[in-house]
Formats: structure tokens, C-alpha cells, sequence
């Protein structure tokens, strides 16, 4: 390609994705006045939303928890960033690229609501919270809290810290969906001991999509002298937060599910007072102990994930997260509020929206198996669902997103009902 062939390409990216982002603007605006919850059933209006998607229309992907397709116009500037990269790369991804990712911590921290000096941006939720879980100091003997439906990965940190440390892991367990927010504050509550070092616990379950009560947990355990991290991994551009209005020490998230940003994305918010004395789980230099920027030292790595961020965060801007919270929650009910009236399902969810979101657990009575019922929807209708097993309990958890449609969501209900039947 010679250069004008490229600038051509560039700027007809530009166009795309200007368009793209002008039409999600356009559609908004016409909602200007009307609450969440109207625009929520507006069929029109995400009919706009879905066009910025490029999926496969043959399959119907409820399975958007575990990482969620980028918009175009995301994709688009992370191409054009990847194309540049190779024409250096030193100069040009070292030199050039590598210094936005000061712009993306200043945009990301303002959307999330801390200081971008408490932002580093790292590759996931996993990367984000084992910095926080080996970062900590403990002794042999000392005892973190989790529950028994924290994401295994961060169970297995802990487990690893307890075999080579001898630290004491203590994980409670709580009913799906539980009776209330109270219940869950309370047996965090009861389960402290003199010897409790760290409280860990999610914002949002992967598994029923419970929401916890961040704050009142996090201000009970700082009275105590307790630390605590929270895994945000599906909270972010979920629904609306500020992390300042949480008050925890610790939050990771990763942005490659509801943020829609490039896959291999996410954050950690560490409290500026934390900083200093949380060790990096990658080595970084001694002049560093107070800089959050310790935490992003992994070596070699693109740039382009990390600076198209910045494009995902306007097309979630331009959205609402107010109205995509709404909306997702609308398509989780269509389904649930269905299925919840057949004797051989059991939602496991909690249909408060204080306590839930996008995020539905479809569970069903003894002698069906949850794991073939997700391998014939997919191979018989091709509905893409999550198997989640566990002593407790198992069953499907479906997450659509904001560019599925209600016939795909119909869809679904009626595939399980046929082979229920």
C-alpha cells in the first residue's frame, strides 16, 4: 500500500466510525425528557443501538457475560492504532501510541468516579484483582472472607496464598436469590473474626447476577480495620456507579464485557492511601511504591487495546448507562417473568432491581440436566447460553446485551419450553 492508499483507508474508517457513534447520538437525543424504563421497551430506538454491532445474525448470543462484542467504531480505531503499530512499531507504538494511554486513564477515572491516579489499566478483572490479592501483606494465620460464589480464579489466589503462606481462607455462603440486601451485609457481618485481614466479595455475581450492598459492607469493615477488594467484573457500564461512592480500598474490573471495549481490557482502583504499601505482582522499581502506574508493568504489550477504550467509553456515553441498565434488565424480565410460570423452571435471580441487572440464572426441578439443555440450544437452535454447575445449585445463566432483539429473546423462552415439554 502506498501512503494515500492508507490515508484513504483512514479516513473512510473515520467516516464509518463517526456515523456510527452520530446515529447512537441522534437516537438518544430524540429520548431526551423520557425515563430509563420507557425507552427501555422503545424498539426503535435500539434498533439505532444494534446497527453499531457487527455480529453473526445465525447465532443468538446470551452469553455476553462472559465477554461482549465491541461496537464498530471501537473496532475501527483499534485497526487503524494496530496498522500504525506495524509500521514502527518502537516509534510508532512506544513513542506515540504508548503516551494516550495517559488520555484513557483520565477519561476511564472520570467515568468511573475516582481520581486517575488511583486508575491503572490493566488486561482484565483477573490481572486487576490478583494485584490487589498478592499485593497485600499478610501473616500466617490471618484470615480473609469471600463467599463460596466469588469467581474461581480469585478463590484459587487465595487457596494458592494459603498452601504457600499459610493464611486462612474463609468463604460463607448466601441463598439464591437471598431475602434481602440486609442478609447479605450480615453474614459478612457474623462471619468476622479478631483474626479478619481482608473482606472479598463481588459488586455483581457471574453466576445469578446478585448485587451486594458495596458500601455498607465496606464502611462496616473500615471501622474494623479491614480491607476490602471488590471484583467488579460485570458492574462496570452494567449500571450506574461511582467507585468513589463505594468506599472500598480495592476495584477490578474487566471492560471487555459491559464497557464493549477491545478484548484484554480492564481496571484496578486502588485508594491512593493503599497504593504505597501494595506490593505489584509484576517486579517494578523501589521509586515507584507510590505510583499507581506499578501495576501496569507486564512488559511488551500492544497499545491499541488499551487506547480504544476511550472510543468505548463515548459510545457508552452516548447511550446512557441509565437507559442500557433499563434495557437490559427489560430483555432479562421478558424471558424470566415467561419461564418462571413453567413448573419445571426455577429463577434463581432476585427480580429486585436494587439487587440485579442483565445478568439471569435459569435453573430447572431434579432430573433435567442444565448442561444438555445449553448443548441442544445451541446445536438445535443455535442459542448460545452458560452452564454453571455447583453443589448448591446449577442451571443456565443468560446475559443478552443491548443488540439483541425481543424475537431473539422469544426465541429462547420458546426453545426451552418445546424441550420441557
Amino acid at each position: 500500500m502506498n501512503r494515500r492508499h492508507l490515508l484513504g483507508i483512514a479516513a473512510a474508517t473515520v467516516v464509518f466510525q463517526d456515523n456510527a457513534i452520530k446515529r447512537v447520538r441522534a437516537a438518544s437525543s430524540a429520548t431526551a425528557g423520557r425515563k430509563p424504563e420507557e425507552v427501555a421497551a422503545d424498539e426503535d430506538f435500539w434498533a439505532e443501538v444494534r446497527k453499531s454491532f457487527s455480529i453473526d445474525r445465525n447465532l443468538i448470543n446470551f452469553n455476553n457475560g462472559y465477554c461482549s462484542p465491541a461496537p464498530r467504531p471501537v473496532q475501527d480505531v483499534m485497526r487503524r492504532m494496530l496498522d500504525y503499530t506495524d509500521m514502527g512499531p518502537y516509534h510508532t507504538m512506544v513513542t506515540n501510541l504508548e503516551r494516550q494511554v495517559e488520555a484513557v486513564r483520565r477519561r476511564l477515572a472520570a467515568a468511573a468516579g475516582c481520581d486517575p491516579e488511583e486508575m491503572a489499566i490493566t488486561r482484565n478483572a483477573s490481572e486487576s484483582l490478583e494485584n490487589a490479592q498478592y499485593g497485600i501483606d499478610l501473616k500466617p494465620g490471618d484470615e480473609v472472607i469471600t463467599t463460596n460464589q466469588d469467581y474461581p480464579r480469585m478463590i484459587t489466589t487465595y487457596q494458592q496464598r494459603e498452601r504457600r503462606e499459610g493464611i486462612a481462607l474463609k468463604q460463607i455462603s448466601f441463598p439464591v436469590p437471598p431475602p434481602s440486601m440486609d442478609d447479605l451485609y450480615q453474614r459478612f457481618e457474623r462471619a468476622i473474626t479478631p483474626k479478619t485481614k481482608v473482606l472479598h466479595f463481588c459488586h455483581i455475581t457471574n453466576r445469578t447476577g446478585q448485587i451486594f450492598p458495596v458500601q455498607r459492607i465496606c464502611r462496616m469493615a473500615r471501622q474494623r480495620g479491614i480491607l476490602t477488594i471488590v471484583d467488579g467484573a460485570h458492574a462496570f457500564s452494567h449500571f450506574p456507579f461511582k467507585i468513589s461512592d463505594l468506599e472500598c480500598d480495592y476495584y477490578g474490573t474487566s471492560l471487555h464485557k459491559w464497557t464493549y471495549a477491545p478484548i484484554g481490557t480492564g481496571f484496578l482502583y486502588v485508594r491512593r492511601d493503599r497504593i504505597a504499601s501494595t506490593w505489584s505482582m509484576m517486579a517494578s522499581d523501589k521509586a515507584q511504591a507510590g505510583d499507581i502506574r506499578k501495576f501496569e508493568e507486564i512488559g511488551t504489550h500492544p497499545a491499541a487495546n488499551h487506547n480504544a477504550i476511550s472510543e468505548a467509553l463515548v459510545f457508552n456515553e452516548r447511550l446512557g448507562v441509565d437507559r442500557k441498565a433499563a434495557r437490559l434488565r427489560y430483555l432479562r424480565d421478558r424471558w424470566a417473568l415467561r419461564l418462571a410460570k413453567n413448573p419445571k423452571c426455577r429463577i434463581l435471580h432476585s427480580p429486585d432491581p436494587a439487587q440485579s441487572c442483565g445478568l439471569g440464572f435459569l435453573a430447572f426441578t431434579a432430573g433435567i440436566d442444565g448442561a444438555k439443555m445449553r448443548e441442544v440450544l445451541l446445536s438445535k437452535y443455535g442459542i448460545l447460553t452458560t452452564f454453571i454447575g455447583g453443589e448448591e445449585y446449577s442451571g443456565l445463566r443468560i446475559t443478552p446485551n443491548v443488540y439483541n432483539t425481543l424475537g431473539e429473546v422469544d426465541t429462547f423462552t420458546a426453545a426451552v419450553e418445546t424441550e420441557l415439554l
